[in-house]
């Protein structure tokens, strides 16, 4: 293996040049995704034809050769004799040499004119370097053409994962196969399945039938967005779940392609569907049902019987029987304490350990059962919300409502996998167009995917140490068919593929999008039903006295943007956008985009603005506005509505907090129309405020009112359009009372009521 060594010492000398080059738009690095570590081209090509040879004399990578001939015959080639022995040329030879591939999972892929050679570090290793091949051929008749390379990689991250719920909606094994080998072919090697949920449980677990019978079903199922009210349903039974043998199947089908199965049983909190099959297990002893409707519920594991440990540990004891992983996901996350409260089992738990509060309890249930995973010479997972309380001795935190619950778990030293809901939610809008299909809220477009950097910044060697990996989410809520599960996981999971493998500094979103155009041959051959629009047009707004600089984006290559503004679609023969288009009047700009050819592609682009005496002035808040919606104050006064997806940066939202946001005009000037809307979502946490007042002054110190409303009637956006009598005033203040906390009985019981206001329009 003296060969592979000089290989990888001349690569490490000449690739960076190599990868600027591509980066700069050079066509040297092919459409790989994850991008290689180093890659070296050559003249040469090979053929895989009808008389190539397989030589594997490792029998381990028996399975891998055959997944090999699975991809040739894919791509209409013709089944490859494997040989002992490696002839003189026209051969393709997977081995493994862990001395000369040093890093574990890497691989160094060779491809002449006489030969492919694969050497892997383990069986991971080779496969990956056969992912990248499969990325690199192209089809002709009974052939497939191979560019000549030398390419030498290893991942950047130990664990690079993807997930799927299947309690919200269930996909037949066909459809986790399928989504394993997408998995495999960019190289992800865990697959988290979440496998129970307050709508299902998924697992068959022979000691407890009900679960199947009961538990794996609900009666009906919500119809749209569980923010619309009231709810509505199909009145259609559904459910199901995966055998034994079914699960046996998936693990060893993912184990063929180097993928780790770790399933996720929630505890103490999403416990739903178990309690309507075993309602002694809860604190109230039901009855309980299968939750229809998707949320969070008051209704958990009762933390002060012992009965509720034994069901538990016998329930993981044929989990882990099925599952050969390392790590087992006990959920832990969304776990209300209103039952707890009141058990006096709970209650009498408590006291006994002298816990604190019941966020101690938690900590107790999880720890507990912690011990029992670890005693079976397992580890375990949980979402972040395992740190309340105290985080359990050897536990792993996911951590997935932004960054800080890692940061606290790695200052703990404890190994952390990188999911924040911001970045890595795929059931979360891609874009923000009209047309898209029905998502649980949040906007994570692909670039913002790409350009995630889990914990930016950090100079403590403790992250490197302690930070795993990244997971990307699949929650399926709103996935109602296989197609639109496709089309919201990819093109995203790729971005976040090669975040999870290429080195940061080799990362270019310019170059990764002209790599993903490229895969769309192979995207096809998947049978992916994926998202074609990452190209579709975008803008900025910047706001000034009066008027809007309007900057209009696409990311395709030599394309251009024709636009109007009078309402009309536009055509080649409208108006080239070539610099920011200016707006001081009302109006809606839409635009097109065109190709190279002059053909229009990607979809309509349209978006309204509203120019009024308040656009562009300053603004003074009181308290401070919460990040997960914009925080910027220009945001009330930019010319732009909210929509009712409520993820488009066009709310200003205030937890627990009034508003208060004081608008200078600049001049003392006439006022006689008042505008704004606030959203009224409970099923959202979103109330409107209790009194909303609008006031106005010469002065900034005296106010006089002017409106004022005590009551918001609409499920959703409740849009006032204020008719005043005339008043000179320089300023304009408004004021919103937060409704608070949350009242009991209400979704969300306790926590804190989300005001929230978009555009305050003057005029």
């Amino acid at each position: 293996m003296k060969r592979i060594r000089t290989y990888l010492a001349i690569i490490s000398l000449i690739a960076m040049p190599l990868l600027t080059l591509a980066q700069a738009g050079s066509q040297i690095v092919p459409a790989v995704v994850p991008l290689p570590v180093t890659i070296t081209p050559s003249t040469d090509f090979f053929f895989i034809i009808p008389t190539t040879r397989i030589v594997a004399t490792d029998h381990s990578l028996n399975k891998i050769a055959e997944l090999l001939n699975g991809y040739v015959m894919a791509c209409g080639g013709k089944p490859l004799s494997k040989v002992a022995a490696a002839p003189t040329s026209n051969f393709i030879s997977l081995a493994i040499d862990s001395a000369g591939i040093p890093d574990k999972e890497g691989y160094l892929l060779q491809i002449d004119n006489r030969s492919i050679r694969c050497v892997g570090h383990d069986a991971s290793g080779v496969l990956y370097g056969l992912q990248t091949l499969r990325q690199l051929w192209s089809a002709g008749a009974h052939k497939l053409k191979v560019p000549g390379y030398t390419i030498a990689d290893h991942p950047r991250f130990d664990y690079r994962g993807m997930a799927l719920d299947v309690s919200r909606h269930m996909f037949p094994v066909s459809f986790i196969k399928k989504y394993l080998d997408v998995l495999a072919l960019y190289k992800f090697n865990t697959f988290h399945w979440h496998l129970t949920d307050d709508q299902g449980w998924r697992i068959e677990i022979k000691k407890y039938p009900q679960l199947q019978s009961v538990a794996a079903w609900r009666n009906e199922t919500l119809i749209g967005h569980k923010k619309e009210l009231p709810h509505h349903f199909d009145g259609k039974r559904y459910g199901g779940y995966y055998t034994q043998q079914q699960i046996k199947e998936v693990v060893q089908y993912a184990a063929d392609r180097q993928i780790t199965v770790i399933p996720e049983i929630e505890m103490p909190g999403h416990a739903s569907a178990a309690l309507a099959a075993y309602p002694s297990l809860g604190c109230t002893g039901g009855p309980y049902k299968t939750a229809t409707f998707w949320g969070v519920f008051d209704d958990v594991y009762c933390a002060g019987s012992d009965s509720t440990f034994l069901f538990l540990q016998q329930v993981l004891d044929e989990v882990m029987e099925l599952f050969p992983s390392k790590y087992i996901h006990l959920g832990g996350d969304e776990c209300p304490k209103t039952r707890w409260k009141v058990c006096a089992k709970c209650q009498q738990r408590k006291k006994m350990l002298n816990l604190p509060d019941e966020h101690a309890l938690q900590s107790y249930f999880i720890q507990r059962m912690e011990q029992y995973v670890n005693s079976k010479g397992r580890h375990i997972i949980g979402w972040d919300e395992i740190l309340e309380g105290g985080l359990a001795p050897n536990a792993t935190v996911m951590s997935w409502r932004g960054e800080e619950g890692g940061k606290a778990a790695i200052a703990q030293k404890h190994r952390v996998i990188m999911t924040p809901e911001t970045n890595c939610y795929f059931d979360y809008y891609q874009s923000l167009y009209s047309q898209e299909p029905l998502a649980a809220g949040g906007f994570t477009p692909l670039q913002k995917v790409y350009g995630y950097e889990p914990l930016a910044g950090s100079t403590d060697s403790a992250t490197t140490t302690y930070l795993a990996g990244v997971e990307g989410q699949a929650w399926s809520e709103y996935y109602t068919s296989e197609a639109q599960a496709m089309y919201m996981i990819f093109p995203r999971a790729l971005a976040l593929a090669e975040l999870a493998w290429t080195p940061a500094d080799q990362r270019n979103y310019g170059d990764f999008l002209g790599r993903l155009r490229r895969q769309t041959s192979l995207l096809l051959t998947e049978k992916l039903a994926y998202d074609p629009y990452f190209d579709d047009i975008t803008y900025t707004a910047a706001s000034q006295s009066g008027a809007l600089q309007i900057n209009l984006h696409s990311s395709l290559p030599g394309s251009e943007i024709r636009y109007t503004t009078d309402n009309t679609t536009p055509t080649w023969q409208s108006a080239l956008y070539t610099s920011p288009i200016e707006i001081k009047n009302t109006c809606t700009v839409k635009a097109v985009l065109f190709n190279k050819q002059q053909q229009p592609t990607g979809r309509l682009f349209q978006q309204s603005f509203r120019i009024h005496k308040a656009v562009g002035a300053s603004v003074i808040l009181q308290n401070k506005p919460i990040d997960r919606f914009n925080p910027g104050n220009t945001t009330l006064v930019n010319g732009l509505f909210g929509s009712n997806r409520y993820n488009d940066d066009q709310w200003l939202g205030f937890s627990g907090n009034d508003l208060q946001a004081v608008i200078d005009l600049g001049r003392i000037q006439r006022v006689e129309r008042l505008a704004l809307g606030v959203l009224n979502y409970h099923w959202q946490r979103m109330w409107a405020p209790v009194t909303l007042l609008l006031l106005a002054s010469t002065d900034g110190e005296h106010y006089t009112e002017l409106y004022r409303q005590d009551s918001f009637p609409v499920n959703g956006i409740n849009k006032l359009e204020v008719k005043v009598k005339p008043v000179q005033a320089q300023y304009i203040k408004v004021i919103g009372t937060n409704k608070g906390v949350i009242p009991a009985g209400e979704y969300g019981a306790g926590g804190n009521a989300l005001l929230l206001i978009d555009e305050i329009v003057v005029e």
